[in-house]
């Protein structure tokens, strides 16, 4: 029977919510075969509420009234959605980026990394003592990178002298901020070996800090790996690793820090060419990260019949349906509006981010998946965007859906108002615009606000940096007047 005493929920230890059992599957670099969403669709519609939600690390969530049983986990693992060492399978955080193998900017396929790493979980059980939270990111160079993810490993390939190598980010920072590049350089056929000495010394150390509170009577989770680097210091982890690994890693203090464009995360959406000569892929703008059953059922049909068989979740909670013949692109798109779904980068939907909200969070001072719902149907009826706008919806002041900046962030004060705040700030949200405004009132805010950017705005001038130049106070001041006079 399954566990539900989690913090951070998977199969095998599920928790709690105000809205049911929360249960996460672990998608080593997202994919998910057609098949293993129909065993998901009979247990949704069984045992759930009949919906399933991606999530920000491109996994999967599902609520259900019960603990799932025994039999249910055993097909779960049967199928493949869970490891067969239920120990580790909360470990199971490999990320890739969405078009990996499939881009034709792709400097190196990592699907094969993720399922190395996935596979060294499966054989050792002693990793079970690490935090669930631990993660792992190979990042090949494509075009739509996961290098600023927040991850505690994360491999980007580079090319240096005609040959492909990884450069190491480490995980050095507070909770969601990206990792940074330490210098190291590390040969493609070394980056397994080096993973692995990198986990085993985090694992000593895991061990270390458990049995120091067992020996003082203390209750304490494992450590993350950030405190394990802030406790030690980068050289002494070094040291350590390559004391396991019996060579020096290769230093290269000249690497770059690979910037993130804003602009580039929702380029996966809609219509694209793939590396393979006349195959397709179509991105699907997932609202709020939510389908239901028979969206998924329906979008994985589409897969086994006009694609590859399989859906790639994104961490940008949408999702993929790949090599797709150019003769069948028009249908496949057809029968994704026809689930009431969008392709478009620029729809409402396709940038939007919510917490679970006060039905299933009780940190959570408002609906935050109501209001968001709110604010993307009143923008689908009133205009037309012509660039995606990220709008990030929190709870309370954790940050949960969404750890990066957005371009316009709400967060709940109390059961019926927000904060919100715009563009780059002091603090992680922004720069305040308003410290109390009701919710009822945010579609026509945010619809007034856009359209204030959308006349006032330079050539090419993305809306972060628009707000990012002007004077808060004064617009403010202008959004009053506009609404009041609407």
């Amino acid at each position: 029977m399954q566990s539900t005493n989690a913090i951070c929920p998977s199969l095998f230890n599920a928790t709690i919510a105000q809205d049911g059992i929360l249960s996460r599957i672990h998608l080593p670099a997202g994919l998910i075969t057609s098949t293993q969403c129909q065993l998901i669709t009979q247990v949704v519609n069984q045992f759930g509420n009949g919906e399933v939600q991606i999530t920000n690390r491109a996994n999967l969530q599902i609520r259900t009234n019960l603990a799932l049983s025994k039999e249910i986990l055993l097909d779960l693992q049967d199928y493949g959605l869970a490891s067969s060492c239920a120990n580790t399978d909360g470990l199971r955080n490999i990320m890739t980026s969405p078009t990996a193998g499939i881009d034709p900017q792709a400097k190196i396929n990592t699907i094969s990394l993720a399922k190395q790493w996935n596979l060294y979980l499966l054989n050792h059980p002693e990793l079970e003592i690490l935090s669930n939270k631990f993660s792992v990111c190979f990042d090949g160079g494509e075009v739509i990178s996961v290098s600023d993810r927040p991850n505690d490993i994360c491999f980007v390939a580079v090319e240096v002298d005609g040959e492909i190598h990884f450069s190491l980010y480490l995980g050095l920072g507070d909770r969601g901020e990206s990792p940074l590049p330490v210098n190291v350089l590390i040969p493609h056929h070394q980056v397994m070996e080096v993973l692995e000495a990198l986990t085993e010394v985090y694992r000593d150390y895991t061990a270390k800090r458990l049995n120091q509170s067992f020996a003082n009577k203390l209750r304490s989770r494992p450590p993350r790996l950030r405190e394990m680097l802030s406790d030690y210091g980068v050289q002494k982890f070094f040291d350590l690793v390559e004391n396991k690994l019996q060579y020096s890693l290769r230093n290269l203090s000249l690497m770059p820090l690979i910037q993130e464009d804003r602009t580039k995360k929702y380029a996966h959406l809609g219509i694209h060419a793939q590396k393979q000569s006349g195959l397709f892929y179509v991105g699907v703008v997932v609202p709020l990260g939510r389908l239901t059953s028979h969206q998924l059922e329906r979008l994985a049909n589409l897969a086994k019949q006009h694609g590859g068989g399989a859906l790639r979740l994104t961490p940008w909670q949408n999702l993929l349906i790949t090599d797709i013949a150019e003769a069948d692109v028009e249908a496949v798109t057809q029968e994704i509006l026809e689930l009431g779904l969008s392709i478009s980068a620029n729809h409402p939907y396709a940038a939007i981010a919510a917490c679970s909200g006060s039905n299933g969070c009780k940190s959570a001072h408002t609906n935050t998946q109501s209001d968001a719902r709110a604010i993307a149907s009143h923008l689908e009826k009133c205009m037309q965007l012509d660039y995606p706008i990220n709008l990030h919806f929190s709870g309370c002041d954790k940050s949960c859906a969404q750890h990066h900046p957005s371009d316009i962030a709400l967060v709940g004060k109390d059961f019926a108002t927000y904060k919100i705040y715009l563009g780059d700030g002091e603090i992680d949200f922004g720069r305040e615009l308003y410290g109390d405004y009701r919710a009822d009132d945010l579609p026509m805010l945010v619809e007034q606000l856009l359209t204030i950017y959308q006349n006032q705005r330079q050539p090419k001038q993305s809306f972060r940096e628009f707000v990012n130049h002007c004077d808060l106070q004064e617009l403010a001041n202008t959004l009053g007047e506009v609404i009041r006079h609407a």
